[in-house]
């Protein structure tokens, strides 16, 4: 049996984030495969920076 592979990040955040790095066009289009390496590890960045800033304003603490 082969373990189904749960994604972490929901499809409209993945969406938001590509939209706030120009590539929405790209993954409307032609999917996630043809968005650039770089562009996916600053899609994961954002996503780290928004999760981090969420968890500082939960707990108190405004970030940058």
């Amino acid at each position: 049996m082969v373990a189904r592979r749960r994604s972490v990040m929901s499809e409209d955040l993945k969406y938001e984030l590509a939209k706030e790095l120009g590539v929405a066009d790209t993954v409307a289009k032609e999917g996630w495969g043809e968005v650039s390496s770089r562009n996916c590890g600053n899609l994961v960045r954002l996503a780290i920076e928004k999760a981090e800033r969420a968890l500082a304003e939960e707990n108190g603490k405004p970030r940058k």
